[in-house]
């Protein structure tokens, strides 16, 4: 099995972070942020990662070090579980609707983390909860996890939808990419011979 876990503790966050890659889904999530929590939900049940996540964090002040932080020790986590990443696919991406919302994701754990975020909100909102900290996640996870990572938004004009469907469209190719490649089961998916970095 694929496993991993990751701790990460700062004088803002506390975070506890498990995965494995080969479950079914199957989550137990509670950061204290609402939002954060149903789309994390999202992130593991369409990937079909079974995630842990605990999170404590200085949510007086307000909820930017603990999404960061989550999607720090999130990354971590994918990677170490990861590990040589041997016999994977490595590349995913999927198209997603979502009512009026049309989302793009692709991604290559190619060990060289970057992000490309073409995604606009029509609110600065989600009830409480600040649409610039869903860039501040995948940004973190993406650099974290050593993932390319291209997310666009091709229509929506509802913001819980649009940052729906981007959570959707990471997870249906995050899935694609961690999929073990019964063609390729013992070899590293590239011509340098390593995904390191």
């Amino acid at each position: 099995m694929r496993e991993a876990e990751f701790r990460r503790d700062t004088a803002e966050t506390a975070i506890r972070v498990r995965v494995n890659l080969d479950g079914t889904g199957r989550r137990e999530i509670a950061t204290g942020i609402g939002f954060f929590d149903h789309m994390l939900d999202q992130l593991s049940r369409h990937s079909l990662i079974d995630m842990e996540i605990e999170a404590k964090g200085d949510l007086h002040i307000d909820d930017h070090h603990t999404v960061e932080d989550v999607g720090i020790a999130l990354g971590r986590a994918i990677a170490r579980a990861l590990g040589d990443k041997r016999g994977i696919r490595r590349y995913g991406s999927c198209l997603l609707a979502m009512d009026e919302t049309l989302a793009r994701a692709a991604l290559d754990l190619s060990g060289r983390p970057f992000l490309v975020w073409n995604v606009d909100f029509p609110t600065e909102k989600i009830g409480t909860f600040d649409v610039q900290l869903v860039r501040e996640f995948f940004t973190a996870l993406a650099m974290n996890g050593a993932i390319t990572l291209n997310v666009a938004r091709l229509d929506g004009a509802n913001s819980h939808h649009i940052a729906e469907a981007c959570f959707k469209a990471v997870a249906q190719a995050l899935r694609a990419a961690v999929e073990p490649d019964p063609r390729m089961a013992d070899a590293v998916p590239s011509t340098k011979g390593t995904l390191a970095g």
